[in-house]
C-alpha cells in the first residue's frame, strides 16, 4: 500500500477532539484515503468517483458542509510548462508565504497554470513590455475582449508559453502572472453519524481534449488518477450554514440533485435514517443513462424499499428520444410537490446554477400558482416566504 503525498504536509500535532479545530485552509489535515472507486459504468460519457477519507478524531461536520482539497498539479503538466518556459525546475523563487522553493514546487502547488484566465493574458503581455507580439497584442483591450475569449477557452497556461515564448526571463515572474492555485471545495456526500470518523465525497473528473491536449481538472484529476488507497490528501472542513436539514425531524423534505448534485442529499438521507428521523423524503436524481450513470442505485433503492425513501423519481435524459430532466419529473408530480410544500417541506437544490436551478425554479413557481390557484406574483411571494423561512435552499455553482 503506497504513502504517497500528494500536496505538501502542514505539521500538526492535533490528535484530540479540542485540537481538531487547528485544522483550516491554511493548515489542512493530511487525511488518508481509505476507498477511492469509480461509480460510473463503461458506457457513460463521464468518470464520476467515490472516495472515501479518515479524519483526525475531534473534527466534525453536519450534512450541508464541504471539504475543502488542497490540490497539486501532475508531473508531466509541470513539466510541459518547465519545458516551455525553458526552466528545469530547480531555479529557487519566493513563495506568497514569503519562504524559498523550487520553481517547480511553485507550479506544482502553488499558481495556477491550468485553465487560462484573460488576466493572465494580460499580466504576461505586460512582462513582454514594448516586445508585445503581435498575435497576443491583439488579445487585449476592451476592443478585444471577445478575441482574447476565444483564445483563453480550453487553453491552459503552458498554452500562452508556447505561442508566445520568451517573455518571462525569471522564475519569479510567473508570480505576477499567474493566480495563486486555491481549494477546491466539494459538498460532503455523507453523515458523519452513519460514518464515525470517516468524509465521503462524489466527484466528477474532468477530463477533455482541446487545442491538441489532454486536459484535466487540477483536483478532480488528483483524485481520479493519483489519489490511491492509502494516499494522503490535505483536506479542512468548511461549514455551509445556508443549506441544512430542518430542526424538526418530522418535517418532510424535497431534495433535487441531478449529477453530482446528489452528495448533500446522500448526506441528508443518511443521517435522517441513523437519526430515525420520522419526515417523509423525497429525491429527485438525473444524468444521462440509467445503466451507467446511477450514482448510488442501489443504496437509493433500498432506501425506497425500506419505505424511508418516500418518493424516488429519476430522469435520464439519454434512455429515450425526448430528453427528460430533473424538471420535467417535478412538473409531473405538480399537485403532489404542492401538496408537500402545504405540509410545511423543505425544497433543496443542488448542482448547475446556469439552467437547472433556474428550470427547476420555474416548475416550482409553476407548482406554487397552480396550487393556490394565484398570479406568477403570488406564487412569487409564496416562494419569497420560503425562502424567509428557510424553507428553501440552494447550493449551486
Amino acid at each position: 500500500m503506497s504513502e504517497t503525498t500528494l500536496a505538501p504536509t502542514a505539521e500538526t500535532v492535533a490528535t484530540g477532539a479540542d485540537e481538531a479545530s487547528i485544522y483550516s485552509k491554511s493548515n489542512p489535515y493530511s487525511a488518508t484515503v481509505l476507498v477511492n472507486e469509480l461509480l460510473t459504468g463503461p458506457q457513460s460519457e463521464k468518470e464520476t468517483i467515490h472516495v472515501e477519507m479518515e479524519l483526525a478524531e475531534g473534527m466534525r461536520y453536519i450534512p450541508g458542509d464541504a471539504l475543502g482539497v488542497i490540490p497539486s498539479y501532475r508531473k508531466e503538466a509541470v513539466d510541459e510548462v518547465l519545458k516551455a518556459l525553458g526552466f528545469d525546475g530547480s531555479e529557487k523563487v519566493i513563495d506568497h508565504s514569503k519562504a524559498e522553493i523550487t520553481v517547480r514546487e511553485a507550479l506544482t502547488t502553488k499558481l495556477g497554470i491550468g485553465k487560462l484566465a484573460r488576466g493572465a493574458v494580460n499580466q504576461y503581455a505586460k512582462l513582454a513590455g514594448e516586445n508585445v507580439p503581435a498575435g497576443l497584442k491583439a488579445l487585449l483591450g476592451t476592443e478585444n475582449k471577445a478575441a482574447a475569449e476565444e483564445y483563453v477557452w480550453g487553453r491552459e497556461f503552458v498554452d500562452l508559453v508556447t505561442d508566445f515564448p520568451g517573455v518571462v526571463k525569471d522564475p519569479q515572474e510567473l508570480f505576477g502572472i499567474l493566480q495563486r492555485l486555491m481549494p477546491r471545495m466539494y459538498s460532503i456526500a455523507s453523515s458523519q453519524a452513519a460514518h464515525p470518523g470517516q468524509v465521503h465525497l462524489t466527484v466528477r473528473v474532468v477530463l477533455y481534449d482541446a487545442h491538441g491536449r489532454k486536459r484535466q481538472g487540477v483536483c478532480s484529476g488528483m483524485l481520479g488518477e493519483r489519489a490511491k488507497v492509502g494516499d494522503k490528501l490535505q483536506v479542512f472542513l468548511d461549514e455551509n450554514d445556508n443549506f441544512r436539514l430542518p430542526e424538526d425531524p418530522n418535517t418532510p423534505i424535497i431534495m433535487i440533485g441531478p449529477g453530482t448534485g446528489i452528495a448533500p442529499f446522500r448526506a441528508f438521507l443518511e443521517e435522517r435514517q441513523v437519526r430515525g428521523a420520522k419526515g417523509d423524503n423525497w429525491l429527485v436524481f438525473g444524468d444521462q443513462r440509467a445503466a451507467s450513470d446511477y450514482l448510488y442505485k442501489d443504496q437509493f433503492e433500498g432506501m425506497q424499499k425500506s419505505g424511508f425513501l418516500t418518493k424516488l423519481q429519476t430522469a435520464f435524459s439519454r434512455d429515450q428520444a425526448n430528453k427528460i430532466y430533473v424538471q420535467d419529473r417535478l412538473r409531473e408530480a405538480s399537485d403532489e410537490l404542492f401538496a408537500w410544500l402545504e405540509r410545511g417541506a423543505h425544497f433543496y437544490v443542488c448542482g448547475d446554477a446556469s439552467r437547472m436551478a433556474k428550470d427547476v425554479e420555474q416548475v416550482l413557481l409553476e407548482s406554487i400558482a397552480k396550487g393556490i390557484k394565484g398570479t406568477p406574483e403570488e406564487a412569487a411571494a409564496y416562494l419569497k416566504t420560503m425562502k424567509a423561512q428557510k424553507r428553501y435552499q440552494r447550493d449551486v455553482y
